[in-house]
């Protein structure tokens, strides 16, 4: 009998009717008139388990799963037993929501069942599903797709609902919610609306210029628009990577000579033994990295080996990994062994002096001796400001210290001293006279912490000011503009950049027509970055990280 209803109802052609064609596809084999369904709760043993379906056999799935109980009103919850249309056995009790489109999450016909959350009848509800025609299991991603598809969210607030489900950390969900709503694709459409405009405007007066409708001025007003969108595109470019360092974490690398603490710190700092600690030198040879959670904001830490002159060729490769990683990072925490220091450090020479010689020493910078002095001297008449602030002003005005120093020089040393955290580990080994000797930030011109891995002495003001300097890094998600967070976000509005800078040229050498094509041309990036036009390749790069049912 219940094969006979089955098969009356494909017959109907409402529920299992082939297409022969499709309008859309989201991939070059799959069509999305399909009806999909997944388990959209995480898998395992739970209280209940959502199952979603969504597309256009969705209603007569629902029909046979309740046995033709009729459908729940839209958006109430409904009380159901649910059967297994084949074998006709009552699967479990639950349930139903249906979600008819356009109202729905994807745009289509949509459903879902709460059922409880064991095994057997989640797996149960799946084996049903899967043998109703023309029914299929979801791919990742393919529910959100379907409602970028059909309109109901755009391609950026797709991207910030997967960063909302990958989110591990406060800063990161508010970031993803900021852009889930749509913060960023509003931004991003004003700007493609007001190219638009500049586009008509200049195409107009390439037709039109030999009339006297078409206003002298038109493609004046259209240039100083453009320009003014490229200055919005410029800044917004010129974020420092903010969102995307919030986005995917902020790298810190701890690194140091053998034997100062590098491991003790990086265990101190997760709050688990994450590194073997030894008083043997050379201890780690790899890269250890863990992430964690620091004041809302995600951290990716690295602990490295020890920077030394290795005997090994196993050493030596870890030492080659630690200084590759310790360019790359956003921040390093230069480790530094208390007692070690007092008793290497000469009184003739400065504290801005002895750390850019052991920085050097240690292959942290390529910088010339002669550096030490003018950061120096920087230092001592910035006080509160950075030494590689100080720098990077006498650079910018041209200063060179009698021609002594050349700017190469100075650069490379306002960058080795930029992001860098000074640690000085082990004071519980020095007297309290011994502890007064070492500088404060404000006399170095960066950051300085005394700790002690051994008793904790300090730890909680180095989390501080390391939590501090990761803020700094990747801004406050809910203020001002939003951020870029995608590298291909970058990438399109860079090109989107370059043709609008081309648009100025051609206007400034009057080719108009060759003017209006850097325009389409910034406008076609824009659409990329919005899916406002076709982006079929972009779409397998976009949804490769979301999880099924979703």
């Amino acid at each position: 009998m219940i094969l006979r209803t089955v098969t009356s109802f494909s017959l109907r052609g409402g529920l299992f009717r082939a297409t022969a064609s499709c309008s859309r596809f989201y991939s070059s084999a799959t069509n999305i008139r399909n009806t999909v369904y997944a388990l959209s709760s995480g898998h395992g043993r739970c209280g209940v388990a959502v199952i979603r379906v969504s597309g256009p056999s969705c209603s007569d799935t629902v029909q046979l799963v309740c046995r033709r109980q009729g459908l729940p009103a839209p958006r109430h919850a409904a009380l159901r037993r649910l059967f297994d249309p084949v074998t006709g056995e009552v699967i479990d009790k639950g349930l139903v929501l249906w979600f008819p489109g356009p109202g729905s999450f994807t745009g289509e016909d949509c459903a879902e069942f709460h059922v409880h959350g064991g095994t057997a009848v989640v797996a149960a509800m799946l084996d049903a599903l899967g043998r109703l025609p023309g029914l299929r299991p979801a791919e990742p991603g393919d529910f959100t797709r379907r409602a970028f598809l059909n309109g109901k969210m755009g391609l950026t607030e797709v991207e910030g609902l997967g960063d909302l489900i990958h989110a591990d950390t406060a800063a990161q969900r508010q970031q993803a919610v900021r852009q889930m709503e749509g913060d960023l694709g509003q931004m991003y459409g004003q700007w493609r609306s007001r190219m638009l405009k500049c586009l008509a405007s200049v195409e107009a007066y390439i037709d039109f210029s030999e009339d006297e409708n078409i206003e002298e001025d038109t493609v004046v007003r259209a240039t100083e628009e453009v320009e003014r969108l490229g200055q919005e595109v410029e800044h917004h470019l010129s974020d420092n990577r903010r969102g995307e360092r919030l986005r995917d974490g902020v790298h810190v690398v701890i690194v140091g000579e053998p034997n100062v603490g590098k491991s003790s710190l990086l265990n101190a700092l997760c709050q688990r033994p994450a590194a073997i600690v030894s008083p043997l030198a050379g201890t780690t040879r790899d890269i250890v990295e863990t992430g964690i959670n620091l004041a809302g904001y995600p951290v990716l830490l690295s602990d490295t080996a020890g920077l030394r002159e290795a005997g090994d060729v196993v050493e030596k490769e870890g030492v080659r990994r630690a200084l590759d990683r310790a360019s790359k990072a956003d921040l390093r925490v230069l480790v530094l062994d208390s007692p070690s220091v007092l008793q290497s450090k000469l009184p003739q020479i400065t504290w801005v002096d002895f750390l850019l010689d052991h920085m050097r020493n240690l292959g942290l910078t390529t910088a010339e001796s002669s550096c030490s002095d003018v950061m120096s001297a920087a230092a001592c008449g910035a006080n509160t400001v950075s030494t590689a602030s100080s720098v990077r002003t006498m650079m910018s005005s041209g200063h060179d210290d009698g021609g002594f120093l050349d700017s190469s020089a100075l650069r490379s040393a306002a960058d080795t001293l930029d992001n860098v955290i000074v640690v000085l580990n082990k004071c519980d080994l020095l007297e309290e006279e011994e502890g007064c000797v070492f500088p404060c930030a404000k006399d170095l011109g960066v950051t300085v912490c005394s700790v002690s891995c051994t008793t904790s002495q300090g730890l909680d003001a180095f989390v501080a000011t390391l939590a501090d300097h990761v803020k700094q890094l990747c801004g406050d998600p809910l203020c001002g503009t939003p951020s870029l967070t995608q590298a291909r976000h970058r990438s399109h509005l860079t090109q989107c950049l370059h043709h609008l800078r081309t648009f100025m040229q051609q206007v400034a050498n009057d080719d108009l027509v060759l003017a209006a094509e850097a325009l389409r041309r910034a406008m076609r990036e824009l659409g990329h970055v919005t899916g406002a036009v076709s982006v079929e390749d972009v779409l397998d790069v976009v949804f490769k990280d979301f999880c099924i049912g979703k």
